[in-house]
């Protein structure tokens, strides 16, 4: 059982399930939590994937982390006890994650952690998503970490080599995937917004951000560098595709919006942003996801963050933390576009496109898994 429940983790499970489809004995079964509705589904289609089972989770009314996880905790269980998996895969930090460790956790099914150890040890940052890494890890029974550096911060804490897998990540599977179709932009302003940039020989840089510790006076800073950005840069055009969330899309549009070069989207599709990604000289961004993704093609981050989670990108020189400095950030993007700041580094840290294979290995150890067949005897996850 794939469990997913927003666009990020429908992205890094697709390669997991490509490469279960014609294994011998593991069928993958795509699970939609019903966290983001749509959003899962839309993001399976360039894989050519669809979703095997909804989960019939209540319509919510406050919007909190608890409503969410209470609503979907029922549902992923009777999820469980009707297809019975040998195994569930959660991915990430997510509340969909945590519910669906924490269902599987009380019916004794092994719980696979799809990019397992990423750690700020800051609780607060990212909040709530460093705590709920954190808890899936206590009680996984597999952990594929996609770096040496998570591998290590899961053994300081007290997790058993043995159930450790360093894989990759598979959102570099997926992007390099994506990259390969060269999918023309399907969003209008995109396509525009390329056509302009290779007529009049311009510089695109790509813009995000939506993460709950950027709202308000963080990205009124950020909304500020950007505005100095472009004003500095007469070859420069913005592309910021905005998150849904009203109070984020009123402050963009606030500062933002009519100012000459600056393209404000709707969230873009995932070839889109893919699309984008190859194509920007620079990404400025509080993504944990686009810091995985964007040294695939070689382009520099700009990371919107105080700490992150991701630091192998920061250490490869491919990533620079700028927090939300106006000053920093503006600076640093000018050296960046001036040469005279460069990535150190060629390559994606976070691997070369092989960790769905190197995954699939994992589980098929953990499973038991003899000359095709898988034991009887489960493995039961303990507390740590």
């Amino acid at each position: 059982m794939l469990l997913a429940g927003t666009r990020p983790e429908a992205v890094k499970l697709a390669p997991l399930a490509l490469a279960l489809e014609n294994h011998p004995r593991l069928r993958p079964l795509i699970v939609h939590s019903g966290q983001h509705a749509g959003m899962v589904e839309q993001a399976l289609v360039p894989f050519g994937l669809t979703v095997d089972v909804w989960l019939d989770t209540p319509p919510r009314e406050a919007g909190t982390q608890a409503e969410l996880v209470s609503g979907m905790l029922p549902a992923v269980d009777e999820a469980l006890r009707r297809h019975e998996p040998v195994a569930m895969v959660v991915q990430g930090d997510t509340s969909t994650g945590l519910a669906g460790a924490l269902a599987a956790f009380w019916r004794r099914v092994p719980i696979v952690h799809l990019e397992a150890g990423l750690r700020t040890h800051d609780l607060d940052a990212p909040f709530p998503e460093e705590g709920t890494r954190q808890m899936i890890s206590r009680i996984a029974a597999l952990h594929l970490a996609p770096t040496a550096d998570a591998a290590s911060a899961l053994r300081a804490e007290g997790v058993p080599l043995e159930q450790i897998t360093i894989t990759g990540n598979t959102g570099v599977d997926a992007v390099l995937a994506v990259a390969a179709k060269d999918l023309p932009a399907k969003d209008p302003a995109l396509a525009l917004l390329e056509m302009e940039v290779a007529e009049a020989g311009e510089r695109l840089v790509l813009v995000t951000s939506h993460r709950r510790e950027s709202w308000g006076e963080p990205m009124a800073r950020t909304l500020a560098a950007i505005k100095m950005l472009v004003a500095s840069h007469p070859d420069v055009q913005i592309l910021f595709p905005v998150h849904p969330n009203p109070a984020v899309r009123e402050q963009v549009q606030t500062t933002l919006g009519g100012v000459d070069r600056i393209t404000i989207t709707e969230p873009l599709g995932y070839p889109d942003l893919v699309r984008a990604l190859k194509l920007a000289r620079l990404v400025i961004t509080d993504s944990g996801g686009i810091q995985e993704e964007a040294p695939t093609f070689g382009t520099p981050v700009l990371v919107l963050r105080e700490v992150t989670e991701r630091m192998e990108a920061v250490d490869a020189g491919c990533a620079w933390l700028v927090g939300t400095d106006t000053a920093l950030i503006v600076d640093t993007a000018t050296k960046l576009l001036a040469g005279t700041l460069q990535p150190t580094r060629t390559g994606n840290p976070y691997g070369k496109g092989d960790a769905a294979k190197r995954s699939i290995g994992a589980i098929e150890a953990l499973l038991g898994l003899r000359n095709g067949t898988v034991d009887a005897v489960r493995v039961k996850p303990t507390l740590r």
